[in-house]
């Protein structure tokens, strides 16, 4: 046993995130296909391997979460819509929203 403090200080957001700066930014929330929890990789379900991208449907809710639309003019955390005015099937986004994602979080 010694009598060393033990420090537990949280990390500052700006060293978190060079630490984290090899992985791909849809890490930064919850996986919907394999229940992977935010900053943690996707999983095979069947054997628990450690996959070394993350699942698509994680990519597109991360799109979703942190960028606007420029084509349908939709805000964050906001479906996609088509021409019609309809939320897209299965959730997806535009493509152009995955660029929007990836240019604001560069």
């Amino acid at each position: 046993m010694t009598d060393h403090p033990r420090y537990t200080a949280p990390m500052p957001p700006g060293l978190r995130h060079q630490m984290r700066a090899g992985q791909h930014p849809a890490r930064s929330v919850p996986c919907p296909h394999c229940g992977a929890k935010a900053h943690a990789p996707c999983v095979l379900r069947k054997t628990g391997r450690r996959l070394p991208q993350p699942h698509p449907q994680r990519v597109t809710d991360w799109a979703r979460t942190t960028a606007c639309c420029p084509e349908c003019q939709v805000v964050p955390g906001t479906p996609c819509r088509t021409a019609d005015g309809h939320e897209m099937p299965d959730h997806a986004v535009h493509d152009r929203r995955y660029q929007e994602a990836e240019e604001t979080c560069a």
